[in-house]
Order: C-alpha cells, then sequence, then structure tokens
C-alpha cells in the first residue's frame, strides 16, 4: 500500500484568498450593525440573533455530521471530514459571539420583564425555567458540551494523524454515539430557550427536532459550498469527484425533505388542534406582507430545491450542486428570520415585516465574515485528508 502522508494533503495556499476577505467582509458588515445599533437598539438585536442562529446552527451541523460520519462510515464523510471538523473548531468563537445577546435579553425575551411576569399567571408559572440566571447557566453548559465534543473529537482525529493507532477509530465512534444523543438533547433544549421562547406563551412539541434538522441542512450546505471550492484546488481536485458530488446532492435532498416534514407537521398539528395557546404562532404570518413572505419560504425552501434536487444528473455536477447549497443557505437565514421578527414585532407592538433589514443583512454578513475567518484558519492547520484513517487508503483506490 503506497503510504499517504501529510504533505501530499497539506491544505492550499489558496486558503489565505478567502479568509482575507470573509474578514474585510466581516468587519464591514459590523461596522454596519453597529450603526443599526445607534438607530435602533431593538432591531439590533433582533438582527444579532438572527445572524448568530444562522451561523452557530452551521457549525453545529457540521459537528453532529461528523459524528455521523464516525458512526456510519463511507467515502462521503472522509472527504469533507476536515472542514466539518474546523467548522465544529469555531464553537469556542461563537461562545464569546453569545455575549451581545445576553446583554440585549431585556430586548428581545419577553420573560426578562418581571412586572410583565408578575401579571401574567402563564408566566409566572414558567418562571421556575425561564428566569435570566438560569438561561445564561443552560446557555453556558450548552456551550461547554459542545466545545468539549468538538475538542475530543478533533484530538483524537489529530492523534490518529500522528500515529495511526487502530484503537481511535473505535474511540472516535464510541465518543460520537455518545455526542449525538448530547447534540441532539442540547440542540432541543437550546432552541426552546434562544427562539421558541421569544414567545414565552406558545409551545410545540416538534420544535427542537426542526431546529435540530435545519442545523443539519446549514451544516450539509455549507459543506457543499467548501467541497466545491475544494475540488477546484489541489490537493483535492484530484480525489474530490462525481461521485462525492451525488452523495452530497442525495443528503441534501433527504435534509430538504425532512424539515419540509417537520414543519409540515407542526402547523398540520397546530392547525387541527386549533387551540388558542398554539395558533399565535400562525396567525400573524398568515396575514399581510407576512403572508407574502411565508408562501416565499415554502417556495424557496422546499419546493424549488424539491423539484431541481430530483435529478440526478445535477447532484453529480458540483458547480449546480452548489448553487442550490449557496440559495439553502440564504434560505436558512430567511426562515430564522420568519421564526422570530413576526413574534418580536408582536411584543413591541410594531408591524413593520423588513423595515430596516438592511442591519438583518449586515448582521448576518458581519457575523459570518468573522466566522468564515476563524473557519479558514482553522482549515489551514492540519492536511485536507485524515491521512491515517483505516478505509482512507481504499476510498482513494490506493493499492
Amino acid at each position: 500500500m503506497n503510504a499517504i502522508t501529510a504533505n501530499e494533503f497539506a491544505p492550499p495556499a489558496a486558503i489565505s484568498g478567502p479568509r482575507s476577505k470573509a474578514l474585510i467582509f466581516g468587519l464591514l458588515g459590523l461596522a454596519a450593525t453597529g450603526a443599526g445599533f445607534a438607530m435602533d437598539h431593538h432591531h439590533f438585536f433582533q438582527a444579532y440573533l438572527i445572524a448568530y442562529v444562522t451561523w452557530i446552527t452551521v457549525a453545529l451541523g457540521c459537528l453532529g455530521l461528523m459524528m455521523l460520519h464516525h458512526l456510519s462510515g463511507g467515502a462521503w464523510g472522509l472527504m469533507v471530514r476536515r472542514q466539518l471538523e474546523a467548522a465544529a473548531g469555531t464553537l469556542p468563537l461563537l461562545a464569546v459571539l453569545f455575549i451581545p445577546i445576553a446583554l440585549g435579553m431585556d430586548s428581545l425575551y419577553h420573560w426578562t420583564d418581571t412586572v410583565a411576569v408578575a401579571a401574567d399567571p402563564i408566566l409566572t408559572n414558567k418562571s421556575g425555567y425561564l428566569n435570566r440566571d438560569f438561561f445564561l447557566v443552560r446557555t453556558v453548559l450548552y456551550f461547554v458540551i459542545w466545545c468539549f465534543l468538538a475538542w475530543r473529537l478533533r484530538s483524537l482525529s489529530a492523534q490518529q494523524d500522528a500515529t495511526g493507532d487502530p484503537r481511535l477509530f473505535k474511540q472516535l465512534q464510541g465518543w460520537s454515539a455518545v455526542g449525538f444523543l448530547l447534540l441532539a438533547l442540547t440542540m432541543t433544549f437550546a432552541s426552546v430557550d434562544w427562539v421558541m421562547s421569544l414567545d414565552p406563551h406558545w409551545f410545540s412539541s416538534l420544535y427542537g427536532l426542526w431546529f435540530f434538522t435545519g442545523a443539519g441542512l446549514s451544516g450539509l450546505a455549507f459543506t457543499i459550498l467548501v467541497a466545491n471550492w475544494s475540488a477546484g484546488h489541489e490537493p483535492m481536485s484530484k480525489v474530490l469527484v462525481r461521485s462525492h458530488f451525488h452523495d452530497y446532492g442525495k443528503l441534501l435532498f433527504a435534509f430538504t425533505m425532512l424539515w419540509a416534514y417537520l414543519a409540515f407537521s407542526q402547523m398540520l398539528l397546530i392547525w387541527s388542534g386549533n387551540l388558542p395557546e398554539e395558533i399565535t404562532f400562525y396567525l400573524p404570518r398568515m396575514r399581510g406582507v407576512w403572508t407574502v413572505a411565508s408562501v416565499f419560504l415554502l417556495l424557496g425552501h422546499f419546493i424549488l430545491p424539491f423539484l431541481i434536487l430530483l435529478s440526478a444528473s445535477l447532484k453529480q455536477r458540483r458547480n449546480r450542486l452548489m448553487q442550490v447549497a449557496a440559495w439553502l443557505m440564504v434560505m436558512r437565514w430567511f426562515d430564522y428570520y420568519w421564526n422570530v421578527v413576526p413574534t418580536l414585532q408582536a411584543h413591541h407592538g410594531e408591524f413593520h415585516p423588513f423595515q430596516g433589514v438592511w442591519i438583518d443583512i449586515a448582521a448576518v454578513v458581519g457575523l459570518g465574515g468573522v466566522w468564515l475567518w476563524f473557519f479558514w484558519g482553522n482549515l489551514a492547520k492540519r492536511p485536507m485528508l485524515p491521512i491515517n484513517d483505516p478505509f482512507l487508503a481504499e476510498t482513494l483506490g490506493y493499492d
């Protein structure tokens, strides 16, 4: 068997290009977002929360996909393991970037208003869970678990690169089995804390699963974008082939279907139940301009990608698949926008669906630029493939 060396799959020098551009766009976006804070601090925190959730779900989705790969195997995961690890490695940065949300809780979460809680029996009953201190403690716990899982899996992968110890393969599987369950559990609670509790009267038993699936879709779409870039540069241009992108396209199709199934199931259950405490989520989104936004979400997030991804030949054409993935990344942001904005506007007594949307765009570009700068830095630190994985030589067709 030919030896696979770290030098053979060293990161391309071209990484410096997108990394520098990401930092520039990130700083410009953050500057514009800061201007938005000076103009309307309520809108700033709304925009920041949407942007933050957009990017942390990419990182968490990549962490979940990495663990799924360790559990299931397959060439699809070997080819992109490094970028999944690099994305998961941004979680410490995202922990720091959560600070503005913690500082802006009064603008975001109605249950932080002690006067409102005292006057509302429902909020009073929920105050044991929905209170500022416990919210922050839970958030710290989430990040401790997520950062530890990302660090542990990346550490074992680095040891595998260095030593080739076959026992590390089983350790990666073991940690992934436990970690995947922990990730699903903590992301469910995080979705309730960060997004669903924006309306503390509303609840849905499917919300956590919707959030978890959306993160997987975000992580996979981002993975396809980076894989497409990698396939255009040495050394990955030699090994990332049409069959790999076909696999990514099939996975993207499956996640798109699952997201649509969960979103529809949640609406169907609430619609058929027709309970006052549940329908408050959908009623504002079926009125006025939000009706158009809801139809756009249905068409753009499900129907259009579904019809396009039915094509087997398109899923093998990486540039076309990249365009679908890029579109779905935009729709993931719009999905969170659709989930957050009507609720916050209802609490603030406003109804301006897209007023000040430039702040929302500036926030997602700013946070995304900083996050991508950190991501590309992580990706440049390790070989582009796990060089001592026991299945790599077979996957590459080495004798």
